[in-house]
C-alpha cells in the first residue's frame, strides 16, 4: 500500500527484454534507500513493482507484458523520469489516500491552464473509469495523490501546487501527455455493494434496503 505522496523524482537508466518479461533499472535520485530489502515494494508512477537488485542510487524490477501494455511503462525509455514511493509503514504519516499501486487505466492530458502560481490540468479518461472519479474526490495520477476539481462526463480537473510541480514529474506535462491512473477504492468497494449484488438479486444496498432500515424516507 502507498499513500500517494511521491517522495522522489527517478529516471530509467536501463531497460531490457528478458524472455518474456522486461527489467527496469531505476536510479533513485534524493529516494532513502537505507531501508530497502529484496522484495520491498516501490511505486513507480503509480505502478507497483518488485526490487530484484539494488544498490544506494538505484533498483531494478521485473515488469511483466502485461504491465507494459495497460500502463505508461510500456513507454518508458532511458532517461525517462518517473515518481518514486516506497510502500507505507505502520506508524507513518498519512498524507494522502489509499493507494494499492494497482494502475486501472491510462488517461491523457488534454489542456494546461496556469491559474496564479498553480495550474489547472484536464484529463481525458477511458469510458470504463469516468463513472469512478468525483468531484473533491482523490484520484491516484501517476503516484500522486490529488483531489478532483470537476467533472464532466469522462474529463476531469485538478490544480497543482507549485510544491507538486516541482517535486513530482506533473511539472512536466504537456497536452497529449499519457499518465497512469488509479481511481479511489471506495469507489470501487461502493459499485460492488450497489451494483453487482443487487443486479444478481443476492443482496446488498438497494434503496428498499436504506428505506427498511430507516436511511431513506418512503
Amino acid at each position: 500500500m502507498f499513500t500517494g505522496i511521491v517522495t522522489a523524482i527517478g529516471e530509467v537508466s536501463a531497460l531490457s527484454q528478458i524472455e518474456s518479461e522486461w527489467r527496469l533499472v531505476i536510479k533513485t535520485g534524493q529516494l532513502d534507500m537505507s531501508d530497502v530489502a529484496l522484495g520491498d515494494s516501490i511505486a513507480v508512477s503509480g505502478c507497483c513493482l518488485t526490487v530484484v537488485s539494488f544498490d544506494s542510487n538505484q533498483f531494478a524490477a521485473d515488469v511483466s507484458q502485461e504491465s507494459m501494455r495497460c500502463t505508461t511503462l510500456g513507454s518508458l525509455q532511458v532517461g525517462s523520469k518517473v515518481n518514486l514511493e516506497k510502500a507505507m509503514q505502520v506508524g507513518d504519516r498519512f498524507g494522502g489516500h489509499i493507494v494499492s499501486g494497482h494502475v486501472d487505466g491510462v488517461g491523457e492530458l488534454i489542456a494546461s491552464e496556469p491559474e496564479g502560481k498553480s495550474i489547472r490540468l484536464d484529463f481525458s479518461v477511458p469510458e470504463n473509469l469516468a463513472r469512478y472519479i468525483a468531484g473533491k474526490g482523490s484520484i491516484c495520477i501517476d503516484g500522486t495523490s490529488l483531489t478532483v476539481n470537476s467533472v464532466k462526463q469522462n474529463q476531469f480537473s485538478i490544480n497543482v501546487i507549485p510544491h507538486t510541480q516541482e517535486e513530482t514529474i506533473i511539472g512536466t506535462y504537456k497536452p497529449g501527455q499519457k499518465v497512469n491512473l488509479e481511481v479511489d477504492l471506495v469507489a470501487r468497494y461502493l459499485e460492488r455493494l450497489l451494483g453487482t449484488d443487487v443486479a444478481s438479486g443476492e443482496g446488498g444496498i438497494s434503496t428498499d434496503f436504506l428505506q427498511r432500515h430507516g436511511f431513506l424516507k418512503k
